[in-house]
C-alpha cells in the first residue's frame, strides 16, 4: 500500500493521475492500514519524497517544452483554464504559489509544469516543493492514522449496522456534492458563453 501511495503521488504531477484518483484519497487509505507510529513516519517520508520527485519531473517537462506545452493534448484534457490560472498565480506569487498548490487538486497537477514553463528558477522552486510535499504528506498520513483508530472505536460501539448507516450518509453526501459541482460548472460555462457572445456583438458593431 505504501508503494501504491508513492507511485500515485509521483504520477499525479507528471501524467495527471490525480484527475482520476486524487492523491489525498490514496494516501489516507494507505495511512489507515498503518499499524503504528514508526510505520506512519515511514509512509510520510516515502510519500514526501515521491511528491517532491513528481513535482521536479513536472518542472523539468515544463522547462523542456515551455509555453507551447499549454497547447498539448494532455493539458487540453486537464483544462487550459486551470493551466492559465496556475501560470497567473505563479507570476504573482512565485514559490508561495508552488507551496499552496500542493494542497489543491488539479492545480497541484498543473503547477510544476507551469512553473517550469514560466521560467521560475529551480533554486526558488525546489525549497517550496520540499516543504509543501513534507507538510502535505504529514497532514494526510496523520489524518488517515487517526481515522483508522476512530473507525476501530466506531465499530466497537455500533457494529455493522453503524457502518451501513454511515455508508448511506456518505453516498448521499457525495451524490449531493457532485450535483452541486455540475450545476456550478454549468453556470460557469453559461457565463463564459455569454461573455463570448457579447464580445462578438461588440466586434460586429465596430
Amino acid at each position: 500500500m505504501v508503494l501504491v501511495a508513492g507511485l500515485v503521488t509521483l504520477g499525479e504531477t507528471t501524467i495527471g493521475v490525480g484527475l482520476v484518483l486524487p492523491g489525498e484519497t490514496v494516501l489516507i487509505a494507505a495511512a489507515m492500514a498503518v499499524p503504528d507510529v514508526p510505520a506512519a513516519v515511514l509512509v510520510t517520508g516515502v510519500v514526501a519524497v515521491a511528491a517532491a520527485c513528481g513535482d521536479s519531473i513536472g518542472y523539468a517537462i515544463g522547462r523542456r517544452f515551455g509555453p507551447r506545452l499549454r497547447e498539448s493534448r494532455i493539458i487540453g484534457r486537464m483544462g487550459r483554464d486551470a493551466w492559465d490560472d496556475a501560470a497567473r498565480t505563479l507570476r504573482r506569487r512565485g514559490p508561495l504559489a508552488v507551496l499552496g498548490a500542493r494542497f489543491l487538486p488539479v492545480v497541484r497537477t498543473m503547477t510544476p509544469a507551469a512553473a517550469g514553463a514560466s521560467g521560475l528558477p529551480l533554486r526558488r522552486f525546489l525549497p517550496a516543493v520540499v516543504v509543501g510535499a513534507t507538510v502535505w504528506s504529514a497532514v494526510h498520513v496523520t489524518a488517515g492514522f487517526l481515522l483508522r483508530e476512530a473507525a476501530e472505536q466506531f465499530e466497537k460501539a455500533f457494529g455493522i449496522a453503524g457502518w451501513v448507516v454511515l455508508g448511506v450518509v456518505v453516498v448521499v453526501g457525495v451524490v449531493g456534492w457532485r450535483a452541486r459541482r455540475r450545476r456550478a460548472e454549468a453556470r460557469r460555462a453559461a457565463a463564459r458563453e455569454t461573455v463570448a457572445a457579447l464580445a462578438e456583438e461588440r466586434r460586429d458593431s465596430a
